[in-house]
């Protein structure tokens, strides 16, 4: 099981009057959550700053996660392609790497 977004929320309101002072789109800090699969339970991976802004503490781009998921079920990332507009992609792209794979599963 996995829960996301594809953007965190920046821990404080936009200032913005006309807005209701809504929280805005953060890119620099988000939670994912993975439970299941083999998954050890309890595994912290990163940190944010003090006020939850930014990831400070054991950065994971986002072709990394993707690397992780597609090898905790058992599919190479780097033979995962496909077709558009001519060319084959990959989930990936040029990175990725399932280096949190042995992090999280069960010892």
């Amino acid at each position: 099981m996995i829960w996301g977004g594809d953007f965190g929320r920046t821990p404080f309101t936009d200032g913005n009057p006309n807005s209701n002072n809504g929280r805005d789109h953060n890119p620099y800090g988000f939670t994912v959550w993975m439970a299941g699969g083999g998954i050890r339970g309890g595994n912290l991976i990163g940190a944010t700053d003090e006020i939850g802004f930014r990831a400070v503490e054991d950065k994971i781009h986002v072709h990394d996660l993707h690397a992780t998921i597609l090898g905790l079920l058992g599919v190479d990332h780097e033979r995962l392609t496909y077709l558009t507009q001519g060319r084959e992609f990959r989930l990936t792209d040029i990175g990725g790497q399932h280096h949190l794979t042995q992090r999280l599963l069960a010892g």
